[in-house]
């Protein structure tokens, strides 16, 4: 209850930001490889961001 109205970190930010691409990215794995990749691709500079913090 004392984390209800706690503030989410950046890193906290990033990192659902990455789950959420990697699990779009993997539906669309199977239906249009090309979205899926660009995907992946944003989700791994999403990574890089995360390692700096």
């Amino acid at each position: 209850m004392f984390g209800l109205f706690k503030k989410k970190t950046e890193k906290e930010k990033l990192q659902e930001a990455y789950k959420k691409l990697l699990s779009e990215a993997h539906k669309l794995s199977h239906s249009n490889r090309t979205a899926a990749d660009k995907m992946m691709a944003e989700a791994e500079e999403i990574a890089k961001k995360i390692e700096k913090l």
